[in-house]
């Protein structure tokens, strides 16, 4: 896959920068919940108290590196 050139990619946020300055910002606050799910995912596998094959099964359900215990 080829990287998109910067200055295309420059001008469509400056564009929808102009246009929808709400979408900026609810993509941002999407990012921000997505950001706070991955950490408590992270913190769940990371819990030594749950069992390791249930913590390892779900970090290769979501493709994530597994415990070791």
């Amino acid at each position: 896959m080829t990287e998109p050139n910067q200055a295309y990619v420059a001008g469509l946020a400056t564009d929808l920068r102009h246009r929808r300055p709400d979408a900026l910002r609810t993509a941002e606050d999407e990012l921000q919940k997505l950001r706070g799910h991955m950490h408590t995912i992270a913190r769940f596998i990371s819990n030594q108290a749950i069992a390791l094959d249930i913590r390892q099964g779900l970090a290769q359900d979501l493709h994530l590196p597994e415990p070791k215990r």
